[in-house]
């Protein structure tokens, strides 16, 4: 079977590298020479090109490593060239717009599945690739009425393959209103703390493992994440006012000095997170 990657950044230099050892040849794609190089000289792809037009005939699952606006402009381009029946399956963050905007392709001899691998780094680019991102992460599919189960099961395969441990099916408007809460909403979180700071101190000589963990993510990548907050900002939106009146019902009982109303917060919070695993 043939793999094409396109978008040969770190997720996408992580799919290639995670499914190179196994009986696939692996297409890299990517708009920068450079980067199809470093693909090449390290062993990470098959064969690489600049040119999509050139290997898309050949290519039986093709995975969109792509940002979502510019997966959307990458299908308006090359849809006339994809091979008959080939699927086709994206990694982007938020899945309706998407979704909603590939069904005028339905009629097209191409399959779409929607699919999204949380998982990540604070640094982007294919030399920070690495298979242990994927290994025992979270994986979803979003399927349609389009999909044929076939389809659905190759890429479950592909994802178990690449090291996912839990991989889910729900419908883009149930992924979309999750993923506002755990990524999206944290992600708003730590910026907002971060740029809290009155900068009246060196933070750098206070800090412990909790503001690490909670600000790790807020090294972000402000062109990728403005198009993910924006294409969400309905259920994000939802998921701050929720936040708010937590954070809300925390600072009353600080200001009403209610130990008491402090102590079951916190109880609550620990079992909530117990729960989880």
């Amino acid at each position: 079977m043939n793999i094409g990657i396109v978008g040969m950044g770190l997720i996408g230099g992580t799919y290639a590298k995670s499914l190179r050892k196994y009986p696939y040849k692996v297409y890299g794609i990517d708009i920068k020479e450079e980067t199809i190089t470093y693909a090449l000289e390290n062993n990470i792809v098959d064969y690489g090109t600049i040119d999509p037009k050139s290997v898309l005939k050949n290519l039986d699952v093709i995975f969109l490593c792509l940002y979502p606006k510019d997966t959307i402009k990458f299908i308006q381009k090359y849809i006339p060239c994809f091979k008959k029946d080939a699927i086709i399956a994206d990694a982007v963050g938020v899945k309706r717009k998407l979704v909603d905007y590939f069904e005028m392709y339905k009629n097209d001899d191409v399959e779409f599945v929607y699919t999204h691998p949380i998982a990540g780094r604070e640094k982007i680019g294919i030399e920070y690739s690495d298979e242990a991102i994927f290994h025992n992460a979270n994986y979803v599919i979003t399927p349609t009425k389009y999909n044929n189960a076939e389809s659905l099961n190759l890429i479950e395969t592909l994802a178990r393959q690449m090291g996912f441990k839990n991989i889910t099916r729900i419908s883009d408007v149930e992924h979309d209103d999750i993923i506002a809460f755990t990524s999206q909403l944290t992600h708003a979180i730590a910026i907002s703390l971060v740029n809290s700071d009155n900068g009246m101190y060196d933070t750098s000589l206070f800090i412990g493992d909790s503001y690490k963990d909670l600000t790790r993510i807020a090294m972000i990548n402000e062109n990728l994440w403005t198009e993910l907050f924006l294409q969400n900002k309905d259920f994000l939106s939802k998921r701050i006012a929720a936040f708010e009146e937590k954070l809300d019902e925390f600072k009353e009982a600080l200001d009403k000095n209610d130990s008491e109303k402090l102590k079951k917060i916190m109880i609550h919070s620990t079992q909530k997170r117990g729960e989880i695993k």
